[in-house]
């Protein structure tokens, strides 16, 4: 049960005075996603991004177009709009020492603004001041106020992100009546980090942000914001040190490969390990011999052979007799990794069998029987692994491939299937250290950081698309000498909204130029029976041009293509360029890049393409990408299973996220079950940052 002295800021947003239906809608929109409810908490943390300081006075005179400014004027008249011309402007006109300014007002009563701006009145009023023959006007000043009066009132005043139709005035009223809700809560920070950091309390730290007296309150860097900031990252890692607590109630077991699987595979490996990959396997044998369950996130940059290090492992479990399940997140992946694997399978005497949304009928029925009965070793599949029919003899390994395309649930609802089943997941996308504990802080990491042996270095050159000719000419020479090549859009197709080429017209262009069968088009609409039948014709040379959106973007492996083209490279983010990049540079060829972008570049977008000029580090490059756009977009967390942080910047609040790791473990070491008075505290905690679920998994532990 959340605890009641939480009532008031989960009430309906709608019982705050001013907030109609309307409003509730508007506010909805900006404050929470799609489908959530709208609570009173959810005002507290919609953070200033900035702030009119209404101390400083300036003079009519002086004033600079298009800046708001605060001055000191005597009323002198008021001038309504005619009779002919009701929707005209009412003026009134005020004066100081240096000059006249109009402050104009549109549809207003005049009653209304005769008693708001009496005349002979000395007042202060503060806008947008606007020159127009030589005139200064304030259109709609949004403060006015007696002199006498305005010295009792607060001159600074925060400005809030805001979305169209919604009032300033409405919204910040809105949050001072919720602020004005914050019961008196428990601390639930260990006290040595309160002294440490100099942190006030919740409700304090809250009340400055949203009352600051100068702009360096609202700082991301400010010891108030630091304070919700921590606050945000506990609640994180307490969800994801619970979830490992009750993951780790399940017993696992032992496994080790008394069969002598991992010893055949290793005979019918084609080529030999790198140190890494040795390192990151020993690491996941050692996990697995413990009888503890597996948690392990296994990291690598783009093309540093993770498939096989998982393929060992899984080995590993088959021959200690249980099956494996290899989850992709789509099925051009899933089918890859079938394909790519099968050779070292069979000369294994490993058995594995693909199960996607494609199968059906009695083909399907053939499969699930054979896994039921665990006569396959290895499943490999898209989200038809953990649908409710799919049953398993014995699954003993799970791994999920691009962890980030997968929520929590849904990892957790395939280990379900399993006794105690292992989890291993694997990431393409490079993820700073910050990030890595942000989002798995439940998982132990294996990061390989090295290629294998004979990859060359990828040739990246940034070109404006005047030179798009010259880009094509140089294609139609790769291509008559047998290269294959990417060409990639951000769109499907043409629209009058966007001025980005679409995939399917630049495959139109291009096949004119090369010919209709040298060309595939590739994008996210197509069935995937379309997309297979393109990339299967690109993968055995029959098409040498692939025209594609990001569907390629992961896991996708054609060792034959030597060049990608990415067209409006300044529109995509550092890691999906990098991730489109590692499309090529996998076979033994000289490979090359083409960043095309549209001028003038913005001054973030030249950054990231010099980025991407520099280096092939995908380390590397992800922090440079958290740095140019902090972790919000890095990972697209709005689609996919990882958190999102309202208060917290990575940027600027890194150091305060291991000493919540580290806190959160102390924790549940001495309470696992948050009952002492900390513990009750700490529930809190969990319910005002949405982390629900970990309070039920206490629960059901």
């Amino acid at each position: 049960m959340r605890p009641s002295l939480l009532d008031p800021l989960f009430a309906p947003v709608t019982t705050l005075e001013g907030v109609g239906p309307k409003v509730a809608g508007l506010l909805q929109t900006l404050l929470v996603r799609p489908g959530e409810p709208l609570r009173v908490r959810d005002m507290l943390f919609h953070l200033p991004s900035g702030l009119i300081d209404r101390r400083e006075r300036a003079e009519i005179a002086t004033a600079p177009e298009g800046a708001i400014v605060t001055l000191t004027v005597r009323i002198d008249r008021h001038q309504a709009p005619g009779r002919a011309s009701r929707s005209g402007p009412y003026r009134v006109f005020a004066q100081d020492e240096t000059g006249e300014i109009a402050l104009t007002y549109f549809r207003a009563q005049a009653a209304w603004l005769e008693k708001l701006l009496p005349i002979g009145e000395t007042m202060i009023v503060s806008g947008k001041v606007e020159w127009f023959n030589g005139r200064p006007s304030m259109v709609h000043p949004d403060f006015a106020a007696p002199l006498a009066e305005a010295e009792t009132l607060s001159l600074i005043e925060p400005i809030y992100p805001m979305t169209a139709g919604l009032s300033a005035k409405v919204l910040r009223r809105s949050i001072a009546q919720a602020i004005g809700r914050l019961p008196a809560l428990p601390e639930w920070i260990d006290a040595s980090v309160v002294k440490a950091q100099g942190f006030a309390s919740f409700a304090e730290a809250l009340k400055r942000l949203h009352d600051p007296s100068d702009g360096t309150d609202i700082d991301p860097e400010s010891p108030a914001w630091r304070r919700i900031a921590y606050d945000e990252y506990l609640a994180s890692q307490l969800a994801l040190a619970l979830s490992r607590q009750r993951q780790r109630a399940i017993p696992g077991r032992a496994m080790r490969d008394a069969a002598g699987r991992l010893a055949a595979l290793r005979r019918a490996l084609p080529f030999a390990l790198t140190a890494g990959q040795e390192q990151a396997f020993a690491e996941i044998a050692a996990d697995m011999a413990a009888p503890d369950r597996m948690l392990r996130l296994l990291q690598g940059d783009v093309g540093a052979g993770k498939t096989i290090v998982a393929l060992m492992a899984m080995a590993v479990a088959a021959g200690s007799g249980c099956q494996s399940a290899l989850l992709a997140p789509t099925e051009i992946l899933a089918r890859q990794h079938f394909a790519g694997l099968s050779k070292l399978t069979e000369a294994a005497g490993l058995s594995m069998t693909l199960l996607t949304g494609r199968d059906n009928g009695k083909a399907r029925e053939r499969k699930l029987e054979q896994i039921g009965a665990g006569e396959t070793d290895i499943v490999v599949g898209t989200h038809a692994l953990f649908q409710d029919d799919v049953a398993y003899g014995d699954l003993g390994l799970v791994i999920v491939d691009e962890q980030h395309r997968f929520g929590v649930h849904q990892r957790l609802s395939l280990t379900r299937k399993g006794r105690g089943a292992d989890l291993l997941v694997m990431t393409a996308t490079p993820i700073p250290r910050t990030l890595v504990l942000s989002a798995f802080g439940d998982m132990e990491v294996s990061r390989l950081a090295e290629k294998p042996k004979g990859r060359k270095p990828i040739a990246t050159v940034v070109l404006p698309t005047e030179r798009l000719s010259e880009i094509v000419e140089r294609i139609g020479h790769a291509l008559a000498g047998g290269q294959r090549v990417y060409w990639v859009c951000p769109l499907v197709e043409e629209s009058d909204k966007s001025d980005l080429m679409a995939a399917e017209e630049r495959g139109r262009q291009l096949a004119e130029v090369f010919g209709e069968a040298t060309v595939g088009v590739v994008h996210g609409r197509m069935s995937g029976d379309e997309k297979d039948t393109v990339m299967g014709a690109f993968k055995r040379g029959e098409k040498r041009l692939v025209v594609a959106t990001t569907v390629i973007e992961v896991g996708v492996d054609v060792p034959e293509a030597t060049i990608i083209v990415i067209e409006h490279a300044e529109r995509f983010g550092l890691s999906q360029l990098h991730q489109l990049r590692g499309r090529v540079g996998r076979g033994d060829k000289a490979s090359s890049c083409v960043l095309l972008y549209r001028p003038p570049l913005g001054e973030t977008a030249a950054a990231r393409l010099k980025v991407m000029r520099e280096t092939e580090d995908g380390f590397r490059i992800a922090e440079e990408d958290l740095k140019l756009r902090g972790e919000g977009d890095l990972l697209g967390t709005q689609q996919s299973g990882m958190p999102f942080f309202r208060i917290a910047r990575t940027e600027h609040h890194a150091d305060l996220m291991e000493t919540a790791r580290d806190d959160a473990r102390l924790i549940l070491a001495k309470d696992p079950d948050l009952k002492s008075e900390r513990g009750e505290a700490l529930r809190a905690l969990l319910y005002l940052f949405g982390k629900d679920e970990a309070v039920r998994l206490l629960r059901a532990g």
